[in-house]
């Protein structure tokens, strides 16, 4: 983004159809060039909110946000397996108090009990490391790949509609 400058970046990734960009390594104190080049493309910058981010960083998110705002749920490293879903519930309701915003909850959903629990308290269930390590493991056997993801996509699905 940085290299092919925001505007040329913004404009390519609306004729790609895309809706917004989740810019995890830009904070929204250090991205005003690039918010005002997806806004002008209309495109939502969507932010990354913490368990330690305080109202003043909450309401900034809002303020320059746009889509949905996404919940990282604890502390460390994508992939890890600590989902706490009582204090994800509880900084939902702090974040929901500060946003009009859907927010999504990611980290930590690794299994259809993990996404239901998540789809009971959040807008959206964001999924990323359980399917790329299903993909590592698959990595030899290539035609594997596609309906493993297809299999693990319709559990979670399956458990987030019932949980709706």
């Amino acid at each position: 983004i940085e290299v092919k400058g925001y505007a040329r970046f913004a404009s390519a990734a609306r004729a790609a159809g895309v809706d917004g960009v989740l810019t995890v390594d830009l904070p929204p104190e250090e991205a005003h060039a690039l918010i005002d080049s997806l806004k002008a493309d209309q495109l939502d910058p969507i932010f990354l909110a913490a368990p330690t981010s305080g109202e003043d960083r909450i309401r900034l998110m809002h303020e320059c946000g746009g889509g949905f705002l996404y919940y990282v749920s604890f502390k460390g490293v994508t992939g890890a397996n600590r989902l706490d879903v009582a204090s994800v519930a509880d900084k939902v309701g702090e974040l929901r108090r500060h946003t009009d915003l859907p927010v999504g909850v990611g980290f930590g959903i690794r299994d259809a009990e993990s996404a239901a629990a998540v789809a009971g308290i959040a807008d959206a269930v964001v999924v990323g490391s359980v399917l790329v390590n299903r993909i590592a493991e698959l990595a030899d056997q290539p035609e594997a790949i596609a309906p493993a993801l297809s299999e693990k996509l319709a559990e979670l699905r399956t458990a987030i509609d019932a949980a709706g």
